[in-house]
């Protein structure tokens, strides 16, 4: 039998790293790594993706849902510099991710070779935590290992870079010598506790407080029941940043959703007139949206201490897992016994779900494009998984679908990139096969690089437990958040070169791939299209023919964003009749008289 070389090690010592899955694209850089993914009977998962950044995609939506660290593999040169936006994705998300490269053979690097790319600096700052080129079998091991605790312990992207006659060597272990680094598997990782002494300020000025708001991100998502517990002592409600939007169910009375840009009225409010602040497991960036300078007194609780002290002027800054830091609260916290707050709270959240399922009901030409998030919200199952591209999916996203039971979901939150709405759920669907995935997608997503996909899906769906993976996409043939933005923020009429989109049949070349195909061109359709893509034996494509005329209105939005989107309008913009039509008879539905239980 053969000396296993330094690529059969790699596989080796990532399934001791309990990795289950690599998303990759071949190349001739890794050549000798996909010769021994041969040897392995395929162990760790090699998952074909169309494009290297879709791979790095699949890796982090796989980390998202999973907890688990992502891998991703990709050739030298080109397919190295395709990586970078879904690295510099969860670099922004802080999501785990490691990246194994290959490189020019040794012997060639410096010589101007074919597809010779500097790759460690390449990768400086995207896997700034961690980047090594492994030049010898020995250093391998602890290369591994340091990448994938690093991006665990750190949540960040980390990189390896293995030149292709190295990954081809017989593998040597590190010997007991001077300047050879052994290595050993495994971490026990610490909760980190909460400062005593700050615990007791922390509790004693939330205790002070008579207008509580709290505020949490994707770091509260497992102390739920702590947050819970919290928000009831202290009369809180509850907004949460976009990445935070499956911190905590949305059929809560007391939850006002979304913050920010893509964030509800009840959200803004309560930043508005709340005297105290607790932010637990959020960096949310507008500091616009959080409470005036001086306003409000404020404590901060945050695993990172990278993170920790941004974006208000907090008097407590607590670095803690947030599930210990809320219970070492709890037992110093005073239930409030004036309920007024909280009261008025739960109000404007029963009237603000009311309002944007009468905005989702507003006639449009042809489909309202929130009805599609609405009357998905109203049949989606409690163990789905959502995902949702950047752009104008993402509003509806934030603001029409009401998170219930054990639903999950997430989006590209602060590098904001087109084109991770698909490969999210695919990655999710390798993470929890058993469950149904949801993908909501622009058709300029889809045009980008949503389609190619769709093959990836066709591929490997026959491996999912639960074969469901439904992709609902948004088809206006406009490019139509960027139109919104150049009318509300600039006040420019649509240039049509760059806006319009050709048309595309998506359903159509869906079921020329053998998935289900559904076109929708009537909103009384919308329904029974859910229900029949739920009930499929195999995934499926919505191609949704909604109108782009309906306007992404901020229920904060300024007067000089109106101001500007009316100059854009009177400058000529095509859609002018047709928006001022859809925005009048969409922003009324917040002042129109409500049922009353």
């Amino acid at each position: 039998m053969a000396a296993p070389t330094v690529a059969d090690y790699l596989l080796a010592r990532l399934r001791e790293w309990d990795v289950e899955k690599v998303f990759a694209f071949p190349g001739d850089g890794i050549n000798g790594i996909l010769a021994a993914f041969g040897r392995a009977g395929n162990q760790p998962n090699f998952i074909q993706a169309r494009h290297e950044e879709m791979a790095a995609f699949e890796a982090v939506g796989y980390a998202k849902f999973t907890g688990r660290v992502g891998v991703c593999m990709a050739t030298s040169g080109p397919g190295a510099i395709h990586l970078l936006n879904g690295l510099y994705d969860a670099k922004l998300d802080h999501v785990p991710v490691v990246a194994i490269v290959g490189q020019t053979a040794r012997s060639a690097m410096g010589g101007s070779y074919q597809q010779e790319v500097d790759l460690p600096t390449l990768f400086k700052d995207v896997a700034s935590d961690y980047v090594q080129l492994v030049t010898v079998p020995e250093q391998l091991p602890n290369v591994l290992d340091r990448a994938i605790r690093i991006a665990v312990s750190q949540r960040a992207p980390t990189a390896v870079i293995i030149p292709a006659d190295v990954q081809e060597l017989d593998y040597s272990a590190p010997t007991h010598d001077f300047k050879m680094v052994p290595s050993s598997l495994g971490t026990a990782w610490p909760r980190v506790q909460p400062d005593d002494d700050a615990v007791r300020g922390a509790a004693r000025l939330l205790n002070e407080g008579t207008k509580v708001a709290m505020l949490i991100g994707h770091g509260a998502r497992g102390a739920a029941a702590e947050v819970r517990q919290v928000a009831d002592l202290l009369g809180a409600g509850v907004a949460k940043a976009l990445l935070g939007k499956d911190s905590l169910p949305d059929d809560l009375s007391y939850v006002t959703g979304s913050i920010g840009l893509l964030g509800t009225r009840p959200s803004y409010e309560m930043m508005r007139e709340c005297d105290t602040l607790l932010t637990v497991g959020s960096s949310f960036p507008y500091t616009q949206f959080m409470p005036e300078p001086g306003q409000a007194r404020g404590v901060q609780i945050d695993v990172d201490p990278k993170m920790i002290g941004l974006r208000y002027d907090y008097e407590y800054n607590i670095v803690a897992d947030a599930g210990a830091a809320l219970r070492a609260l709890i037992p110093h916290l005073e239930r409030k016994q004036e309920r007024s707050w909280r009261e008025g709270i739960e109000g404007k959240v029963a009237r603000w779900w009311e309002t944007m399922r009468a905005e989702a009901m507003v006639s449009a030409d042809p489909v309202n494009p929130m009805r599609v998030f609405a009357e998905l919200s109203d049949r989606l199952p409690a163990d789905a998984i959502v995902t949702a591209d950047s752009g104008s999916s993402a509003n509806w996203y934030a603001r029409q679908l009401k998170f219930h039971g054990e639903v999950r979901g997430s989006l590209s939150g602060n590098l904001a990139t087109m084109g991770p709405g698909v490969p999210y759920a695919i990655g999710a669907k390798f993470g929890h096969p058993d469950r149904p995935a949801i993908a909501f997608a622009g058709d300029g997503a889809m045009q980008m690089n949503g389609l190619a996909e769709l093959i990836t899906v066709q591929r490997y769906w026959r491996n999912w437990a639960d074969p469901r993976l439904i992709v609902a996409i948004l088809h206006n043939n406009d490019l139509n958040q960027v139109t919104w933005e150049m009318r509300a923020m600039g006040g420019a009429p649509s240039f049509h070169e760059s806006q319009t989109l050709p048309d595309v049949d998506y359903a159509g070349f869906a079921s020329s791939l053998g998935l289900q195909g559904i076109t929708v061109d009537n909103p009384d359709d919308l329904g029974p299209a859910w229900e029949k893509a739920l009930g499929a034996d195999r995934p499926a494509v919505l191609d949704v023919r909604t109108d782009p005329d309906i306007p992404p209105i901020p229920p904060h939005a300024t007067l000089e964003q109106a101001l500007n989107t009316a100059k854009a309008l009177a400058e000529g913009d095509d859609s002018a009749w047709g928006i001022m039509k859809e925005g009048v008879k969409t922003k009324i539905q917040e002042f129109l008289p409500h049922r009353e239980d």
